[in-house]
Parts: structure tokens; C-alpha cells; sequence
């Protein structure tokens, strides 16, 4: 996994800039919740009911940053990586999971992400996805909720791994 930088977003910046840096704020926040683990470590459960994991979250996340960011505007045809079983999704199973790839992924799909956003002129550009109207400015919104809820549980996991705690 390679370390990422953390850049706090500026408080005096446009609309778009805020959005997209408060969404790399929230993307380097989970690597950094993973950063120094062990593949075993990263695989670790704190709950025994729950499949949650920090190896899982990256790969959901790289799911959900391709599902918004490539599905939904350009409607590209997509498999998931990591099909559903017994009604767990994928990318939650992680006894057999390779962390290398999952982390390439995960860049890969963020890389891709900033791409498509780039490619729209403004904020307020919309498409239409299953009969309702989306800005980009709710995609980028909806993807900060999506890392900030999950970094919660990554704060969480990482603390029941080795003790850590933090921003």
C-alpha cells in the first residue's frame, strides 16, 4: 500500500474545489486508517456477527466510487469484482482477498473517479439515472457521506486491531 497524504480542504475555496477536496480528504483518511497493517490485520474482524473489515471497506469503496462515477453517468456495463454471497456483499468476504490488488483497485477507481468529474463543466451538470435527475454536485456529496460513514467504522476497526486512534 503506498502512504497517502492527508490535505485538510481549504476553507476559502469555490464549490467545486471544496467538494472534490473534502472527497480526497475523506479518501486519504481511509488509506490512512489502514496505513502499517499487516494483510492478516487488514482482514480482521472487531465485531463476530459483523463481516466488517478495513480490507473490505477499500473494496466496497472502490465499488462505490465505480458504481457513481462510471455506472451511473456513462452507464457503463459493470460486473462486480466481487460477487454477492448469501446475501454479504463481495467485497465484505475477505478470508481469500489479495491486498495489493484490492488497494490498486481502489486507486484505480479513484483516479478514474476525478476523471469523470473533470469531464463535467459545472457542479449543477445533471444526468438522468433511473428516472431521477443527478447533479454532480449530489454525486460528489453523496460520496463524502459515503467515506465519512464508513471511515467511522474504520476508526473503529483500526482501534480493535492494534490500539490506534485519531483524526
Amino acid at each position: 500500500m503506498t502512504d497517502y497524504q492527508r490535505i485538510p480542504p481549504s476553507k476559502v475555496a469555490d464549490d467545486r474545489m471544496s467538494l472534490t477536496s473534502f472527497l480526497d480528504c475523506q479518501r486519504a483518511t481511509l488509506a490512512m486508517k489502514c496505513q502499517g497493517l499487516t494483510g492478516d490485520q487488514l482482514k480482521q474482524k472487531a465485531v463476530p456477527t459483523s463481516s466488517l473489515t478495513l480490507l473490505g471497506l477499500v473494496r466496497h469503496t472502490a465499488e462505490v466510487e465505480t458504481g457513481w462515477f462510471r455506472f451511473v453517468p456513462n452507464r457503463e456495463q459493470l460486473t462486480p469484482r466481487w460477487p454477492a454471497v448469501d446475501g454479504i456483499l463481495g467485497e465484505f468476504l475477505v478470508a481469500d482477498a489479495d491486498d495489493d490488488e484490492a488497494f490498486t483497485l481502489w486507486r484505480q477507481a479513484c483516479e478514474d473517479s476525478r476523471a469523470v468529474t473533470d469531464s463535467f463543466d459545472s457542479l449543477d451538470d445533471t444526468i438522468v439515472f433511473r428516472g431521477e435527475t443527478i447533479s454532480l454536485r449530489y454525486v460528489l456529496t453523496h460520496m463524502i457521506e459515503e467515506y465519512a460513514r464508513h471511515n467511522g467504522h474504520a476508526d473503529l476497526l483500526r482501534e480493535a486491531i492494534d490500539g490506534a486512534v485519531g483524526e
